[in-house]
């Protein structure tokens, strides 16, 4: 307990001194130091003791004399001073900014045609550029690129309507379709449809002269001889048109017909009562074949070329009709 007292005293008696001289009020904190305006000279400037807070900036020699004017961006046209005919604006710039800056360099240079339209040391463009025009027909060589190799009855949206001069072919008028291969394409293509309000099942992708002979062979052989069988003609099963490829699909073969949109294979006749005369099922037998067989030597001679189950295994279910010539007459088999 003493040595406590004892310590006690000992921090007073430290402490007493001090307190003596504690300020009667809280301090107030110094202002911060401000900028003023540099003198217009060395004489002039004044910084004593007195005022250690001021601070003077004084500007280096390398300071400009007066504000820099901004360029002017390329292309920039101050006065408009005539309109040519094709549109092309002429533009003068004032003559104070006409003096030399030095030939452009780099991007600017790219930017203002210095070789091409301005005089040396002008950096804004005195012409307008005009877009280059697209060459006549490139929209379309570039849109018949893309049918090369693949039936145009997928690939363009065509044109709706009658078709090659015909009331009764309804479809779609195609753009040219160039083959893939030397040989290939059609000139004038056009997907059909419809024929004298019987459907086809697959729009056909053919030429014109092709048309007009399914719509001959249509009104003058399939309808009176399928009759009101089944409540009448329907629909026809196309199973090929346009196809750039060789015959039969054999290697090192000639062309086939379809190469050059001659050619079309119907697999069937669609009845109105949902049922199918079927090339490949009916053939050989039943009323169905009689008619099958009808029809088969009914187009030859609207056609070129007239194939069937009887020609060989490869059209065992279908009809091929082709408008080729031959000087012999058609071929039939």
């Amino acid at each position: 307990m003493r040595l406590a007292r004892a310590a006690l005293v000992a921090a007073l008696g430290f402490a007493l001194p001090a307190l003596a001289y504690a300020p009667a009020q809280s301090l107030r904190p110094l202002p911060r130091p401000v900028s003023t305006p540099a003198p217009q000279s060395p004489a002039d400037r004044v910084v004593g003791p007195s005022d250690p807070l001021v601070v003077t900036i004084r500007a280096t020699d390398l300071a400009p004399s007066a504000s820099l004017r901004p360029i002017y961006r390329p292309g920039r046209a101050e006065q408009v001073t005539e309109i040519r005919p094709d549109q092309t604006i002429v533009a003068e710039l004032p003559p104070e900014e006409t003096e030399e800056r030095g030939p452009p360099r780099g991007l600017l240079a790219l930017l203002t045609g210095q070789n091409r339209l301005n005089p040396p040391g002008v950096t804004a463009v005195r012409v307008s550029l005009r877009p280059v025009e697209r060459p006549a027909g490139l929209a379309a060589a570039i849109r018949a690129a893309e049918t090369r190799g693949t039936p145009g009855r997928v690939t363009q949206p065509g044109l709706r309507g009658a078709l090659c001069g015909q009331r009764g072919i309804i479809g779609d008028r195609l753009e040219r379709i160039p083959g893939r291969i030397n040989g290939c394409g059609i000139a004038e293509p056009v997907r059909v449809r419809e024929i004298d309000g019987i459907t086809l099942a697959q729009p056909a992708t053919i030429n014109c002269d092709t048309a007009v002979a399914v719509q001959e062979w249509l009104n003058d052989a399939v309808i009176p001889t399928v009759g009101r069988y089944g409540g009448g003609v329907a629909s026809l099963r196309v199973v090929a048109s346009y196809s750039c490829r060789t015959r039969n699909n054999q290697p090192g073969a000639r062309l086939s017909e379809h190469a050059t949109g001659n050619a079309i294979d119907i697999a069937g006749i669609g009845l109105v009562d949902g049922s199918e005369i079927s090339v490949l099922d009916d053939w050989d037998g039943g009323r169905e074949g009689r008619i099958l067989r009808q029809l088969h030597e009914a187009a030859c001679g609207t056609f070129g070329t007239v194939l069937g189950p009887g020609a060989d295994r490869y059209h065992r279910d279908h009809f091929h009709f082709d408008v080729a010539a031959y000087r012999n007459g058609a071929y039939c088999r």
